[in-house]
Protein backbone atom coordinates (compact mmCIF):
# COMPACT_ATOMS: atom_id res chain seq x y z
CA UNK A 1 0.00 0.00 0.00
CA UNK A 2 1.72 3.56 -0.77
CA UNK A 3 1.30 5.43 1.90
CA UNK A 4 1.07 9.72 0.69
CA UNK A 5 2.69 12.43 2.38
CA UNK A 6 2.22 16.55 1.69
CA UNK A 7 4.50 18.91 3.47
CA UNK A 8 5.59 22.41 2.74
CA UNK A 9 2.03 24.68 3.15
CA UNK A 10 1.45 27.33 5.21
CA UNK A 11 0.41 31.16 5.36
CA UNK A 12 1.74 33.21 2.95
CA UNK A 13 0.68 36.79 1.16
CA UNK A 14 -0.55 37.16 -2.10
CA UNK A 15 2.63 37.21 -4.67
CA UNK A 16 4.68 34.71 -1.81
CA UNK A 17 5.87 31.57 -2.97
CA UNK A 18 6.11 27.77 -1.50
CA UNK A 19 7.12 25.08 -2.40
CA UNK A 20 5.20 21.36 -1.37
CA UNK A 21 6.47 18.13 -1.37
CA UNK A 22 4.70 14.74 -1.87
CA UNK A 23 7.08 11.85 -0.76
CA UNK A 24 5.74 8.12 -1.23
CA UNK A 25 7.17 4.46 -0.28
CA UNK A 26 7.57 2.18 -2.58
CA UNK A 27 9.08 1.68 -6.13
CA UNK A 28 5.74 1.90 -7.62
CA UNK A 29 5.60 5.95 -6.55
CA UNK A 30 8.76 6.34 -9.08
CA UNK A 31 6.95 4.48 -12.52
CA UNK A 32 3.88 6.40 -12.13
CA UNK A 33 2.34 9.84 -13.19
CA UNK A 34 1.80 11.55 -10.31
CA UNK A 35 -0.28 14.53 -10.01
CA UNK A 36 -1.22 17.29 -7.32
CA UNK A 37 -4.84 18.35 -6.40
CA UNK A 38 -6.11 20.79 -4.49
CA UNK A 39 -9.98 21.68 -2.86
CA UNK A 40 -10.59 24.74 -1.69
CA UNK A 41 -13.52 24.89 1.17
CA UNK A 42 -16.80 24.35 -0.34
CA UNK A 43 -15.72 23.26 -3.99
CA UNK A 44 -14.61 19.83 -5.43
CA UNK A 45 -11.49 18.49 -5.67
CA UNK A 46 -9.32 19.98 -9.13
CA UNK A 47 -6.40 19.03 -10.67
CA UNK A 48 -3.31 21.37 -10.47
CA UNK A 49 -0.81 19.72 -12.40
CA UNK A 50 0.42 16.98 -13.20
CA UNK A 51 3.73 14.65 -13.64
CA UNK A 52 5.30 11.43 -15.51
CA UNK A 53 8.37 10.46 -16.82
CA UNK A 54 8.10 11.02 -20.23
CA UNK A 55 6.86 14.08 -21.62
CA UNK A 56 5.95 17.06 -20.55
CA UNK A 57 4.56 18.05 -17.45
CA UNK A 58 0.56 19.35 -17.75
CA UNK A 59 -1.15 22.35 -15.64
CA UNK A 60 -4.51 23.99 -14.86
CA UNK A 61 -5.03 27.24 -16.89
CA UNK A 62 -5.46 28.64 -13.45
CA UNK A 63 -2.14 27.98 -12.33
CA UNK A 64 0.07 28.12 -15.69
CA UNK A 65 3.32 30.25 -16.16
CA UNK A 66 2.98 30.49 -11.89
CA UNK A 67 3.55 26.55 -10.69
CA UNK A 68 5.83 24.39 -11.55
CA UNK A 69 5.70 20.54 -11.12
CA UNK A 70 8.98 18.41 -10.70
CA UNK A 71 10.25 14.84 -9.56
CA UNK A 72 13.24 13.06 -7.87
CA UNK A 73 12.86 9.18 -8.33
CA UNK A 74 15.85 9.13 -6.30
CA UNK A 75 14.09 10.44 -3.31
CA UNK A 76 10.39 9.57 -4.12
CA UNK A 77 9.32 13.01 -4.17
CA UNK A 78 7.22 15.49 -6.34
CA UNK A 79 7.64 18.84 -5.64
CA UNK A 80 4.91 21.75 -6.32
CA UNK A 81 6.95 25.24 -6.26
CA UNK A 82 3.86 27.74 -6.49
CA UNK A 83 5.42 31.52 -7.44
CA UNK A 84 2.76 34.19 -7.50
CA UNK A 85 0.66 33.11 -5.06
CA UNK A 86 -3.05 34.33 -5.42
CA UNK A 87 -6.05 34.13 -2.65
CA UNK A 88 -7.99 32.26 -5.11
CA UNK A 89 -4.93 29.44 -4.45
CA UNK A 90 -5.95 28.87 -0.77
CA UNK A 91 -6.66 25.37 0.00
CA UNK A 92 -5.66 21.78 0.83
CA UNK A 93 -3.25 20.46 -1.71
CA UNK A 94 -2.98 16.66 -2.42
CA UNK A 95 -1.05 14.45 -4.59
CA UNK A 96 -1.95 11.45 -5.96
CA UNK A 97 -1.62 8.66 -9.08
CA UNK A 98 -2.19 10.62 -12.35
CA UNK A 99 -4.18 7.60 -13.73
CA UNK A 100 -5.68 4.68 -12.67
CA UNK A 101 -6.82 3.45 -9.57
CA UNK A 102 -5.88 6.26 -6.94
CA UNK A 103 -4.56 5.48 -4.41
CA UNK A 104 -5.37 6.42 -0.67
CA UNK A 105 -5.11 10.11 0.38
CA UNK A 106 -2.79 11.38 2.54
CA UNK A 107 -3.74 14.20 4.78
CA UNK A 108 -2.73 16.98 2.41
CA UNK A 109 -0.94 20.21 3.28
CA UNK A 110 -2.84 22.98 3.73
CA UNK A 111 -1.83 26.89 2.00
CA UNK A 112 -3.71 30.11 2.89
CA UNK A 113 -2.78 32.77 0.83
CA UNK A 114 -3.93 36.43 2.21
CA UNK A 115 -4.76 39.30 0.05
Amino acid sequence: QVQLVESGGGLVQAGGSLRLSCTASGRIFSINAITWYRQAPGKAREVVASIGNVGSPVYADSVKGRFTISRDNAKNTVYLQMNSLKPEDTAVYYCNRGAGILWTWGQGTQVTVSS
